[in-house]
Formats: structure tokens, sequence, C-alpha cells
């Protein structure tokens, strides 16, 4: 079995670090990252891979041709995503963004991860035992990018069935060359409560002559609290937040109407299924129990992130494999999190974790997390991350391959 070597990630490292800060300096929100996806083309120009370009955002799918593709007919997928947030930054590098954008997330590493990737894979394409597909996804950050990619058929890219995907998300709070991930559950799924109270208005020293939407709608949300404790699974857990409560407008007017958005994470889709049917149902009575009509929509904008058992195995095991055990963490618990890669994880079986990027010579009471204005990812380790999703490539394809052998001829 041929593979890519630390040599081979070590001398990648400068030329990647080199794109990671350019891609820092110059984010793009969205699904229209037009400045992103010529960097990521410029960077895989001259190699020998099959590349398209989304028509309704601007996604790069790359599929590398393995020279022993005819002995598995099968691909493996690899995913990056490219898109920053709206945030100011205040990391203080000198390849700070300032154009309004920020990669607090750190997809820029994700991305050039990726590009790593393809790199190391294509030196070896002449021995690879099948195809790889490289998803370079805009639209991470709330525009289901993944789900429009899949429509645009990603997964269909390299016209033979997929037989693992895998994605990696950088942390700028957890240590360099570390990785993290679990079977089953490992992102929750992202769902939105919207609630409008209906109350009357009134004047606020008479409240008995009204019908308080601000009051009742206050009450709901303890409410709401407290029937999840009471009724769902406390291991099949539900993260509700009310992260919107707009009403009034002046000190002394009970207002009209009041409303809430809540945020609901779940983490199996037995419990997204339980949500959405009865926390709108115990909410509608509930006000209306206080005299209080509502209109309100449950949406699930995102499924969970659910690992495949052997494939999470396998994440992990060939994570230690090239790093050492002691930096290979199996978590004991999902992330409250959401992520679209679950998408395809819906369709094929893979797996998705953690690898660490908190900057080098910061204290664990420094670093700020992802998201953060002052999120800083350090990227010495960016030819590891490239080596790992190379291996985990290659590695599931001489699996099918070994697969393949065993099974009896026709």
């Amino acid at each position: 079995m041929s593979l890519p070597t630390t040599a081979e990630s070590d001398a990648l490292l400068p030329q990647l670090q080199q794109i990671r800060r350019a891609l820092h300096s110059a984010p793009e929100v969205g699904l229209d990252l037009p400045q992103t996806q010529r960097t990521v083309l410029d960077a895989l120009e001259g190699l020998d891979v099959e590349i398209t370009t989304g028509e309704g955002l601007s996604s790069v799918t790359v599929v590398l041709r393995g020279g022993r593709r005819e002995e598995t007919h099968a691909a493996v997928l690899l995913r990056g995503d490219m898109d920053a947030l709206p945030i100011e930054e205040e990391t203080g590098f000198d390849f700070a963004s300032t154009n309004g954008a920020m990669h607090a997330c750190g997809h820029d590493l994700h991305t050039t991860g990726l590009i790593g990737a393809v790199h190391l894979l294509h030196s070896h394409r002449a021995v690879l035992p099948g195809d790889v597909v490289f998803m370079f996804q805009p639209g991470e950050e709330g525009w289901d990018g993944a789900g429009k990619m899949l429509d645009e058929g990603v997964l269909e890219a390299a016209g033979v069935p997929l037989v693992g995907a895998y994605g990696v998300h950088v942390s700028a709070d957890q240590p360099q060359g570390h990785a993290y991930s679990r079977p089953g559950s490992y992102m929750a799924a992202f769902s939105r409560f919207d609630i409008t109270v209906l109350g009357r208005g009134g004047h606020a020293a008479r409240p008995e002559n009204a019908l308080d939407p601000i009051a009742g709608g206050a009450a709901l949300i303890g409410q709401l609290q407290e029937y999840i404790t009471r009724r769902f699974n406390v291991f099949d857990s539900v993260v509700l937040t009310t992260g919107m409560f707009h009403a009034g407008t002046a000190v002394n007017v009970i207002p009209e109407s009041a409303e809430l958005s809540i945020s609901v994470r779940t983490f199996t889709p037995e419990a997204t299924a339980r949500a959405e049917a009865e926390l709108p149902r115990v909410a509608r009575e509930f006000l209306a129990a206080h005299g209080l009509d509502s209109r309100m929509s449950f949406e699930t904008i995102l499924p969970a992130t659910i690992n495949d058992d052997t494939e999470a195995h396998f994440f992990l095991d060939t994570f230690a494999d090239l790093f050492g055990r002691d930096r290979t963490h199996q978590v004991p618990f999902p992330r409250a999190g959401s992520e679209d890669f679950s998408r395809v994880l819906a369709r094929v079986p893979g797996s998705y974790g953690h690898l660490g990027a908190a900057l080098l010579g910061v204290e664990a009471s420094e670093q700020e997390v992802n998201h953060s204005p002052r999120a800083r990812h350090g990227d010495e380790a960016l030819g590891g991350q490239a080596l790992f999703l190379a291996h985990l490539a290659a590695r599931r394809l001489h699996r099918e391959l070994d697969r393949a052998a065993a099974e009896p001829s026709a």
C-alpha cells in the first residue's frame, strides 16, 4: 500500500500556510465566494484532476481518478467548507481581515487542508484503488451549502458509488495535533421554533383589562424548559434556548403581541421528531390557558450529524496510527452545535470529527472559542491535517479493495 508520508506533508506545509493566510485575509460570507473559489482553483492548477464549479453557488468539486479504480469501482468523499462569518476581526494577526468578515470558525484551514489532501493523493494516484471526490463547499454557516451541493450532484460526481465520506472541523480552543470524535450522534440537529403571542393591548397600570403577551411569553419559556426535563429522556437530551424575545414600544403600554425565536437542539431523529410534534402543542395549549392566542412555526433546519460506528472507529484509529493514541480522543458526549455535513452522512456512511488548532504559545485561559472575534487558529498542523484527510481516503479505498478481493468470484 503506497500512502502519502509525513515527509511529503511537511514539505507541503509552507505552501499551505501561505494559502491559508491569503484566505484568512480575504474572507467571504455565504454562498457566493468568488475570490475564495479562485484561490482554490489556482492552488489546483496543473493537477491531473476533473474540476467542476457550482451553478447556484461558488462550490468546487474535484474528482481524482485512481490508477487502480477498476479494481473497486468505488469512491470516497472528503469535504472542506470555505465560508466566513460577518464578524469584525480582533485577532491582531498581521494577515487579519479588514473587510468586516472573519474566518472565526477556521474554514480557511478546512479549505487549505483539503487542498493539501488533493496534492498528496495526486502524487499517489497511480496506485490508488478508486476515486476521491473533494467537496469544497460554500455556505456552511447557516446557508445549507451542503444541501445545495447535493442538489447539484456532488455525491454522483465520480460516477461510481461512494463508500465513505469524511470531514474535519478545527477548534481554536483545543491543542494542535489532537483529534476528537465518537461513534453515533456527534453533533446536534438544529430546529427553529418561532412563536407570536397574541394578546390584547392596554395601559401598564391596568393589566387586568388587557391580556399581556410579554408575561405569557416569559412564562412559556420556563414551561418549555420544564416540559423537556419531565418528558424527554435525559440521555437523549434536548437543548432549548430562546435567542430572541421582542415586544413593546413604550414602558407604560402593554403591547398587542410578543415574538419569540427559539433554538432547539436534538441528537437523534427520534428526539427531533418528538420535539417538532410536541413543543408547538404544549406552547399553544399553555398560552391558551392564559387567554392568549398564538401563531407558530417549527422548522428543522439541519438533521443531527450521526457518524457510522465503523467509520468513526476508522477515523480515530487512522489518526492514532499517524499521530499517536495519546492525541486521539473518543469523546463521551455529542456536541450541541450543528453541521450541514450531516446531510452527506445521512446518505453515505462516514465520520466527522474535530482537530485542535489552538495558536501555539497561548495559555488555555486566553484561548477563545470559534466564532469569537478573537478566535486565533494556528496553522502549524496544516500538513498533518492534509495528511490525515489523505489517509482517510486512501485507507478506506484499500479497505474496499480488500473487501472486493475477499468476495467469491461470480
